[in-house]
């Protein structure tokens, strides 16, 4: 089994330079060409060789750190890297003997949280983010963590977490750290929920912001709440699965010789980790809740604002009327006056004695009925 797992970590070597063609994870790679090719860069943030909860030794190469943990058999490695190029986790899955599966998400990256088991190798996806205060945003990182029988190795993709940290708290408590990976491990879990903490607390006070925008009519809220949205169902993408996760660790505790003490952390851990995702589950919630309201509240304004043209486009329409109905009044002794103005020789009541009365009898006339008229249709 080891050598086959051997034969296929050289695969994916001479897959890079023999023209094999590129695995669905490969095309994939946001890395250019030329990053691909450049000469690669170990990027090992830390190494050391701890024997009983105490740092043995600290490496200056990777070839130093595997000949030495051959060398020592009750010894643990302890490996973190940033960002490494794709020829040295090849070469560490050499030496290690990971499996080609886990070494290809590990070279590119982007995979979503998950626990997978090769043989005695425990393969762990994990997102840690952290709340970007300047931005008002989450920043979601990767990390990738090998746990062997002797050895725990780190592959980070993002500026979170600083496993630093971690690695100087645990060498301050050797009776925890001489547990082993486990152990090592139980430590970057924690880390990794412990970081979820700001996260959510950011995100709480993004929403409560949100409430006041909506309430108060601010423009561009329908915006933010559609970010945050897709903020918080990244992070519940992150946190959701570690309940399994953890499930599963405690679960085959029994199986693969997990300690006492380690297994009550990580049921602590779990206990953080339930809490995080109720938490990310009511934001959701809350977020739906709020984007209705809006919709509501925008849908609500868009009817006054309808109902106050309709009432002002009325309004517009009786002056309209009233101006019509009295223009057609005015009108109508103007046409009588302007026939009797012409002054033709041949017209029956130039002459008369009664056409002058008889004109602006019937200009009274014509005025007092288009009034009645107008006034019964209530247009004066």
């Amino acid at each position: 089994m080891a050598d086959r797992r051997v034969r296929g970590v050289r695969s994916l070597m001479r897959g890079r330079s023999g023209g094999v063609p590129d695995s669905p994870e490969r095309s994939m790679d946001p890395r250019s060409a030329d990053e691909k090719q450049a000469p690669p860069r170990s990027h090992v943030i830390d190494s050391a060789i701890y024997v009983n909860g105490y740092r043995d030794v600290t490496p200056g190469s990777l070839p130093e750190a595997f000949e030495f943990l051959k060398k020592t058999p009750d010894s643990m490695a302890w490996i973190g890297f940033y960002r490494p190029e794709e020829a040295v986790i090849l070469n560490v899955a050499e030496e290690f003997d990971l499996h080609e599966l886990a070494v290809e998400d590990a070279i590119v990256a982007h995979q979503r949280p998950k626990a997978d088991r090769y043989g005695d190798t425990l393969f762990v996806v994990l997102r840690p983010a952290r709340y970007v205060d300047e931005a008002e945003e989450v920043d979601f990182g990767e990390l990738h963590v090998f746990v062997g029988r002797n050895f725990v190795i780190t592959v980070r993709h993002s500026e979170t977490p600083d496993l630093s940290q971690v690695r100087r708290w645990m060498e301050s408590d050797p009776d925890l750290l001489a547990q082993g990976p486990q152990a090592v491990f139980y430590a970057i879990l924690d880390a990794v929920v412990d970081g979820y903490a700001p996260v959510v607390a950011g995100l709480q006070n993004d929403i409560d912001e949100i409430e006041v925008e909506v309430f108060g009519n601010r423009p561009g809220v329908s915006r933010r709440i559609y970010e945050l949205s897709r903020e918080v169902i990244e992070f519940q993408r992150a946190t959701q699965p570690l309940l399994a996760m953890i499930e599963g660790f405690i679960a085959g505790a029994a199986k693969y010789g997990g300690d006492e003490e380690v297994q009550r952390r990580l049921r602590d851990v779990a206990d953080h980790a339930i809490t995080v995702a109720e938490r990310v589950s009511g934001f959701r919630q809350m977020l739906h809740d709020i984007l209705v309201v809006n919709s509501t509240m925008v849908a609500q304004a868009q009817n006054e604002h309808m109902t106050d043209l309709t009432e002002a486009s009325n309004a517009q329409n009786e002056e309209v009327k009233k101006i019509s109905a009295w223009a057609a009044i005015l009108f109508a002794p103007t046409l009588v006056g302007t026939i009797y103005g012409m002054n033709f020789d041949v017209m029956p009541e130039i002459h008369w004695t009664f056409g002058y009365p008889f004109a602006v009898f019937l200009m009274a006339a014509v005025c007092v009925t288009l009034y009645v008229v107008f006034k019964r249709r209530d247009w004066l």
